[in-house]
């Protein structure tokens, strides 16, 4: 094979191999929470968008916009994902370009193809998100580096970078990576004035974004701080999600550390001065910083991966050299003949993936399926927290008959995901009018521990606890469709609508003792409030209260929150 056609032929391999992966079964419907973000974002105006923006979700602002002519088209599942598709091959091709660069043809072959059949790559090759379009501009910033240092113009390489960055900013952990592969490199100083003018320039590009998604740090307060199993994830999850296939790939990966300048091409840069850092420094960085302030996910560094198969191919690459007279199309051959065996281990991974059952996530199209099939036209709903409302908002068919009890603006309206909500007294006065009501709850909304700050919610938990009773009951992937019935006066629970202290004679609001008397206003739905005093110590079982079981702060003044609970004054 001529270097033309090796040229050609190297990437297109690869390439082609991904596209066959990231479009088998992506037409399996079922989008998730993620999705159903980009999905009905990307179909607002340019002006709501960006008001959205300056709210929430701005890390992804640069996604949505792209992605906004591309659902204009045809508003679907595939086209959702196909983006990330299209983005998970050209990766492949960028991977397969820097090691026939970097080392010789097989070794970018051997490396584009290892990065197509890794789960990983496949999972998010078929997620309607920014991190396949990260990785390829990060792969791609990476190849123009390395021409750069070869002696090309640095824009591109500037230019590629930040937009990468603007997709998504985790991304400018990869100017730290190239800084250490420039180290190891060893390269003259004009090299690292030209490469500091355009990292300057990304910053400058990156900055305002960052000052503004800082502000929204909000959104990844879920995150927690990464231990040893989380590391152990990444580590399968880049070099092999199995032990079969994750030890060869390390073995092969530390043949190619033994002499890590071994490879080193023409152009100046060692694979492994490349891969190493790329592989290393952005999760390592992540996970570093996260133990302080947590914002590591294995999906945010997805674009570190393209390291892993270029060392993999450079370490089979030294042992095939190692064996002389070996034709040379037969060592090729062997190669792929090994990836194709890869491919076929972690074939049941990637059948896993297909199936919306088993990928993991929640199954937006289940919830709406649900609703068309139990609601009927003026059916009031309740959905519990308001983000349950993504359902409605990504396949609004099965609820568009269905009346949203708390809803006051719409999502598009008001510049937010979800809409916003009517306050806690508002809330009371429409569920009073109700007998009945449709609940459309998160799975971890149902659980006792769960509790939630914002006064909307706790009113909705509290008034279908204590005025409604469950009847039906339907379950999907992810969500749980619940009738409440309105429970007879007489069976509802005293409601607690003011409290104080008395002592001494005297009403207090401070310093209750166990020997003290609460005053207890309290009555059922529709009924007088009735004065009730009893010690301190036992005013839990006079009011009949059975929801109360954990005792109240003995030492603050209480009174009644929005949900008509006991709380201390202090913390109203």
């Amino acid at each position: 094979m001529d270097k033309r056609t090796a040229a050609v032929a190297v990437p297109a391999i690869p390439m082609a191999v991904m596209l066959v992966i990231g479009c088998w079964g992506l037409d399996r419907g079922g989008i998730w929470r993620d999705e159903a973000a980009t999905f009905q974002v990307a179909r607002r105006t340019v002006p709501q968008i960006w008001r959205l923006l300056h709210e929430v979700d701005a890390v992804h602002g640069l996604y949505y916009l792209l992605m906004r002519p591309v659902l204009a088209l045809h508003p679907g599942e595939v086209l959702l994902r196909l983006p990330s598709v299209l983005a998970a091959a050209a990766t492949a091709g960028l991977v397969a370009a820097l090691g026939a660069r970097l080392a010789r043809p097989r070794v970018g072959l051997w490396a584009g193809l290892l990065y197509a059949v890794t789960p990983m790559v496949g999972h998010y090759a078929q997620e309607g998100r920014s991190y396949a379009m990260v990785a390829a501009g990060a792969t791609g910033a990476t190849l123009l580096l390395v021409r750069a240092v070869g002696g090309r113009s640095w824009t591109p390489y500037a230019v590629v970078l930040a937009v990468t960055c603007l997709l998504h900013e985790f991304a400018v952990l990869l100017l730290l990576a190239h800084a250490l592969t420039l180290v190891l490199a060893r390269v003259p100083r004009r090299v690292w004035a030209a490469w500091l003018c355009a990292a300057c320039a990304v910053a400058l590009v990156l900055l305002p974004l960052a000052l503004l998604s800082h502000a929204q740090s909000a959104q990844v307060s879920w995150l927690r701080p990464p231990g040893r199993s989380s590391v152990n994830r990444l580590v399968h999850r880049f070099a092999g999600q199995t032990d079969e296939v994750l030890a060869p790939c390390l073995l092969l990966m530390y043949v190619a550390l033994r002499r890590p300048w071994a490879t080193r091409h023409d152009h100046g840069l060692p694979l492994v001065a490349v891969a190493l850092p790329l592989l290393l420094v952005p999760p390592a960085l992540l996970i570093t910083v996260s133990q302080w302030s947590p914002l590591y996910d294995d999906r945010y560094v997805l674009y570190a991966l393209a390291g892993a198969p270029l060392l993999v191919a450079a370490g089979a690459d030294r042992l095939a050299r190692a064996v002389p007279r070996l034709p040379r199309a037969t060592v090729t051959a062997a190669g792929v003949l090994a990836v194709a065996v890869v491919c076929a281990h972690q074939l049941p991974l990637l059948r896993q993936d297909r199936d919306v059952a088993r990928r993991g996530g929640d199954n937006l199209a289940s919830a709406s399926a649900l609703a068309a099939r139990e609601l009927r036209p003026g059916d009031p709903v309740l959905f519990l927290p308001s983000i349950g409302r993504r359902s409605a908002l990504a396949y609004p068919k099965g609820f568009r008959a269905a009346r949203d009890v708390a809803l006051a603006e719409s999502a598009r309206a008001s510049g937010t995901l979800y809409g916003v909500e009517v306050g806690p007294a508002a809330l009371r006065r429409q569920l009073a009018g109700l007998d009945q009501v449709w609940l459309v709850a998160e799975p971890y909304a149902l659980s006792p521990s769960w509790h939630p700050g914002s006064p909307t919610e706790r009113v909705k938990r509290a008034v279908v606890e204590e005025e409604f009773e469950p009847r039906r009951e339907f379950r999907g992937s992810g969500v749980t469709l619940r009738l409440y019935e309105r429970r007879p006066a007489a069976a509802q629970p005293l409601r607690v609508q003011r409290c104080r202290v008395q002592r001494a004679g005297q009403l207090v609001e401070a310093g209750p003792q166990r020997t003290d008397l609460v005053h207890v206003e309290a009555g059922r739905q529709g009924d007088p409030a009735r004065d009730l005093k009893c010690p301190l110590a036992q005013r839990e079982a006079l009011i009949g209260r059975p929801d109360l079981h954990r005792p109240l702060v003995p030492d603050a003044a209480l009174a009644p929150d929005e949900t008509g609970r006991l709380q201390p004054f202090e913390q109203r």
